[in-house]
């Protein structure tokens, strides 16, 4: 089994290959197609501007391998901006689509009393689909780190796996099938994102 990182010039990639490697898995980090298609699961990483990251994917021909491979019904997971990309639209975005796995748009926080943005820092899941393998093992009221400054708004309410609540309850985790989608950095959530991605690793 190898997992393929997609490098496409916008992530927290080395921390997140090393997490995964704790675990066992062998890792591909990678922006070449046929090396992401060979592999039997897939990562999105992300961190930066929705437009320039599709720009990236578009220009390199990385977001016609991802919808492939997604439709190929192989496990896929998007961290951060990498969860944003998986959505239709974004508020960030000038003049670029997202990639339309889950309907819906990316949103901006607006600013409450007393709550800074972006949100940045420790804040509480709230586990909606309890049977939803990415949370195995992972109970509410976990803490996980955040830094972003918009949060994904799916059309489909049903694929919320968890939310957060700053100012508002907002998701944090989308899954449908294959697909799992988290706005925190589990690689950077101690034991409770370590949980996850080991959760990734083990999936069949």
């Amino acid at each position: 089994m190898k997992i393929a990182i997609i490098d496409y010039g916008m992530g927290n990639i080395h921390s997140v290959a090393k997490a995964l490697e704790l675990f066992g898995a062998a890792i591909s980090v990678t922006n070449k197609k046929s090396e992401i298609a060979a592999c039997s699961k897939i990562v999105l990483p992300g961190v930066g501007a929705f437009d320039d990251a599709m720009a990236e994917l578009e220009k390199q021909g990385l977001d016609l391998v991802i919808k492939e491979q997604i439709k190929n019904k192989k496990p896929f997971l998007g961290i951060c901006l990498g969860l944003q990309l998986l959505l239709e639209t974004s508020q960030e975005a000038k003049d670029k689509k997202g990639l339309g796995i889950f309907k819906g748009a990316v949103v901006k926080f607006r600013a409450q009393s007393g709550q800074k943005i972006p949100h940045m820092g420790w804040n509480n899941l709230k586990v909606i689909a309890g049977d939803c393998p990415l949370l195995k093992g992972v109970v509410s009221g976990s803490q996980v780190y955040f830094c972003h400054s918009y949060y994904p708004e799916p059309l489909d309410k049903s694929v919320i796996a968890a939310t957060t609540d700053y100012g508002l309850e907002f998701p944090c985790v989308l899954w449908k099938e294959n697909v799992y989608g988290v706005q925190f950095h589990p690689e950077k959530s101690q034991a409770v994102g370590l949980k996850m991605l080991e959760n990734f690793v083990n999936l069949c």
